[in-house]
């Protein structure tokens, strides 16, 4: 029996082998189409190459595309468990052409592939085509050989394909296999074509025409090739089972469901188990292609999945957490094929089990109030809308829960009267707001959050994707343009742009449309927690709401980032090691250019301290280890030694991001902090970690400012090249700098001292002013002895005013230093004319007189300073007067 692993891979190699490039399967969340809620079929990732926006340097493909259908309007999550075909999540499988064959081969390799790869007999196929598509019809007859009563003409757009009102499109041709007449139904086109005796199982669009208006269809240039098929169908068909969930593939997951819960995969609990079976690949898969459950967009959708496969775990008796119990055996039959599954698979599993927990507790409580509110209606009568909504509210049962509690006792939910309610508790949280004195525009962004909802965030995976302009604000106010050279804040559906928060700044980019509209965005701000409002300038055409844009954040700019946010992940940690426990982030800022990160921390770090933190992160870095994000409550996340950043809120759910690798016999990764950045996927992306500075900003907190990458290596080579430059003045080897260096600051120190010593002398011996002939002169019978010295240091003042005293005897010395234009004064007096004359009132004299103020010390030495210099000598006869008017007096 061929398992489903070994029908992907012979599709794909086949098509290999027939010139197509095998290419992985896109993400779930659509980076090229806003309007797409989940990637629902194999040419989402194609659209642009199909409509020409986008090249490749191929012209032939093939995947195996996984698809979800739970929301919007491929919304296939009602019907899942209850019949043999439909599914949350499928796998697609497809070939495409852009304008390289069309349908000669593609029909030829349909026909070869199903017949001889996977040998299904000729006599159970039978064949679609549009009723105006004979060129198809004559490909059949002439490749497989089929009768035209295989052939069937289809008149309805049942089989002719369109990519939307406008844009590429052409007919179809399915292929249906025969289960034989012992199974219900007709042909496709007739009365009971509904049944399920023959099921398509590979549709081929013939993408020959352009739409450009209600009936004009215009010949592309190029036709091309799309195809789709389901491999679960395939499956079903080559394994000879008539239902998708006797697969090998589903009913691994079945049993493994079956066995978890010991109860029987068959039976009464059949149905429960094909949920959980189904839903556990759906919500595994999005999770891993970074959708986490939440109360908005696809974290909703992915929310209402999740509690829909429990409320089954619920009914065949698990009282433990079920479902993240089933994760090895979705890895085990899905891991190979893709390999994201594995790499998250920590991810997956602490998330279902943490929503899982969560919801049992009120999961019972909920079930009992509706029990008991059905228990009060008619036998037919409807569940009233504000019960189902105070479940929701309460108890955060989505309606589609309810709904498909109900649908087991035939009954249903007044939606309109859900709906009632949902608007009036939004009614009444505008009046909450409105008249709590905020600023216009701040309730202007609770207007657009009450209206648009959160703005979905893309960017923990891309750097580049599709949304929808939802709004427009210039200045206070909403717009309902943006023309060229107007500044604007763009709001959309979804962006990768992040939303300046934990420190992290916002991103750059650009946003443009397919008419050429391009807007600068130089900043992303996050507005109450849930809008992104992207911050730039229009620059060609103009931008309005309900247009179609393409995100681009500055990818150069994103990735160092990522690099210094990741590394101040491992300086906190590095930090704690270095210097104990009672250090905690106390502030960061992480930018593209640099890191800055406060700690509490009350002396500063010692040179040897940097160099040990420094050598810690870069052996961390270079063991160029996962950085693994997971999902937890936060005291769980608390409980496994998570680190909660300073200045963050956190709600019933956090991220928690790990990374430097395990030391031997330790229990956790080197780091791990709950946080909402975005982090490089390796430890080895940061490149290299540099401190460049390390100071206070407060009373018991340091600021520690560093470098990563490239701004680091910059850096380097900015101190060697200043190095060279100094090797080179020194005429030295750049090794030998410090050590001439030193010498010539030894040499320096000896010269200085030496010079000063010269001036002293000439200080004491001569100089300027009224006693340039070295002597003492008369002053109201005082002896005044005065200098003034150019380019004595003021320091030297003090030890000469002592000397010259104890030549003098008995007076009053005064001495002036002039340096860079400035006066430095000291006046001495003898301790036997204290009584009559102090020095600080007549340094004070000296002062006024070169522009200075005040002055103080003893009255046996006191100092002072001057702004001007040049009038040293005015200086000394304003003491001399001083002095004179005090002996006098």
């Amino acid at each position: 029996m061929k398992t489903a692993n070994d029908i992907r891979s012979t599709f794909l190699n086949f098509f290999g082998t027939n010139g197509h490039q095998i290419v992985e399967s896109s993400p779930l969340v659509p980076r090229n189409d806003p309007t797409l809620m989940f990637t629902n079929a194999g040419m989402v990732q194609f659209k642009n190459v199909f409509t020409g926006a986008e090249q490749r340097p191929y012209r032939r493909a093939t995947t195996s595309q996984k698809c979800v259908r739970a929301g919007g309007k491929h919304n296939d999550l009602d019907n899942v468990g209850y019949t043999a075909r439909h599914h949350t999540f499928f796998e697609m499988l497809g070939n495409f052409s852009f304008g390289d064959y069309f349908k000669d081969d593609a029909i030829a390799f349909a026909w070869n592939l199903i017949t001889k790869e996977y040998g299904l007999p000729t006599d159970k196929l039978m064949v679609t085509v549009h009723s105006s598509d004979e060129d198809a019809a004559a490909i059949w007859r002439k490749v497989a050989g089929l009768p035209d009563e295989k052939i069937i003409r289809i008149p309805t757009d049942d089989n002719f394909w369109r990519m939307g009102e406008t844009g590429p499109c052409g007919p179809c041709s399915e292929i249906f296999y025969d289960h034989g007449p012992h199974v219900a139904g007709g042909p496709p086109g007739s009365a009971d074509a509904d049944g399920d005796r023959f099921i398509e199982i590979w549709n081929l669009v013939f993408m020959q025409f352009e739409q450009t208006g209600p009936d004009t269809l215009i010949p592309l240039p190029k036709p091309s090739i799309d195809t789709g098929m389901g491999l679960e169908r395939l499956a079903a068909v080559l394994q000879g089972k008539h239902d998708n969930y006797d697969i090998d593939l589903m009913r691994a997951l079945i049993v493994a469901s079956a066995d978890a819960s010991n109860t029987s995969p068959d039976g009464p609990h059949a149905v429960s188990h094909r949920v959980i079976a189904d839903h556990l690949r759906s919500c595994s898969f999005l999770i891993a292609d970074g959708v986490l459950p939440s109360n908005e967009g696809r974290g909703y959708v992915l929310r209402r999945i999740m509690r829909r496969a429990m409320r089954h775990a619920h009914m065949i008796g698990a009282r433990e957490p079920l479902m993240h119990r089933l994760v090895p055996a979705l890895v085990t039959q899905m891991g190979d094929a893709y390999p994201e599954l594995t790499r998250a698979r920590a991810l997956i599993v602490e998330t279902l089990k943490l929503e899982e927990t969560r919801f049992k507790q009120t999961l019972e409580r909920g079930l009992r109030l509706l029990e008991d509110e059905v228990a009060r209606l008619p036998s037919d009568g409807a569940l009233p809308g504000d019960v189902a909504f105070r479940l929701y509210d309460t108890f955060g049962f989505p309606l589609d829960l309810t709904q498909d509690v109900l649908r087991g006792q035939g009954r249903a939910v007044d939606e309109a009267g859900f709906k009632a309610s949902m608007e009036e508790q939004r009614r009444k949280a505008r009046e909450s707001w409105a008249g709590s004195g905020e600023a216009a525009t701040e309730r202007l962004w609770y207007e657009l959050k009450d209206e648009l909802g959160a703005t979905e965030f893309l960017g923990y995976d891309t750097e580049v994707a599709e949304g929808k302009v939802t709004a427009l604000v210039k200045g206070d106010a909403r717009a309902d343009s943006a023309a060229a050279g107007e500044e604007v804040l763009v709001i959309v559906n979804q962006t990768p742009f992040y939303g300046e928060s934990g420190g992290q700044v916002g991103d750059s980019g650009v946003i443009f449309t397919a008419d050429g509209t391009e807007v600068t965005i130089r900043d992303t701000q996050k507005k109450l927690g849930a809008v992104w409002a992207h911050v730039g300038t229009v620059t060609k055409g103009t931008l309005k709401p309900g247009d179609v844009v393409e995100l681009r954040v500055d990818v150069e700019r994103r990735s160092a980032i990522r690099a210094n946010h990741s590394a101040t992940h491992l300086l906190h940690e590095a930090l704690r090691r270095r210097l104990g426990e009672h250090v905690t982030q106390k502030g960061s800022l992480v930018a593209p250019e640099r890191l800055r990160f406060d700690i509490s921390q009350p002396i500063p770090l010692t040179p040897a301290d940097i160099a040990a933190v420094e050598e810690e992160v870069n052996r961390r870095i270079l063991l160029n280890s996962d950085v693994v994000t997971r999902l937890m409550s936060p005291d769980e996340a608390k409980g496994q030694g998570a680190m909660a950043l300073f200045g963050e809120k956190y709600g019933d759910e956090v991220r928690v991001v790990s990374m430097g690798g395990r030391d031997a016999g330790a229990n956790k990764e080197f780091s791990v902090e709950l946080c909402g950045g975005t982090h490089v996927r390796r430890t080895g992306d940061i490149g290299v970690f540099k401190v460049v500075a390390e100071q206070a900003v407060a009373a018991g907190v340091r600021r520690i400012e560093a470098l990563t990458g490239t701004g680091a290596r910059t850096w380097f080579g900015g101190r060697d090249a200043l190095l060279a430059e100094a090797a080179t003045t020194l005429k030295v080897r750049p090794d030998e700098v410090p050590a001439r260096v030193a010498a010539l600051v030894e040499e320096r120190r000896k010269l200085e001292k030496e010079l000063s010593e010269l001036r002293r002398q000439v200080a004491m011996g001569g100089g300027a002013g009224p006693a340039a002939d070295g002597g003492a002169k008369e002053v109201a019978g005082v002896r005044f002895v005065s200098r003034i010295a150019e380019g004595l240091p003021a320091k030297d003042l003090k030890p000469m005013a002592d000397e010259l005293k104890k030549q003098v005897g008995t007076g009053v010395v005064a001495l002036i230093a002039v340096n860079d234009g400035k006066a430095s004064i000291v006046v001495g007096v003898t301790p036997d004319l204290t009584d009559r004359v102090s020095a600080v009132d007549l340094v004070r004299a000296g002062a006024e007189a070169c522009g200075g103020k005040g002055g103080g010390g003893r009255p046996d030495m006191a100092q002072a300073g001057g702004p001007d210099g040049s009038l040293a000598a005015a200086a000394i006869e304003a003491i001399e007067k001083a002095l004179a008017a005090t002996v006098a007096a």
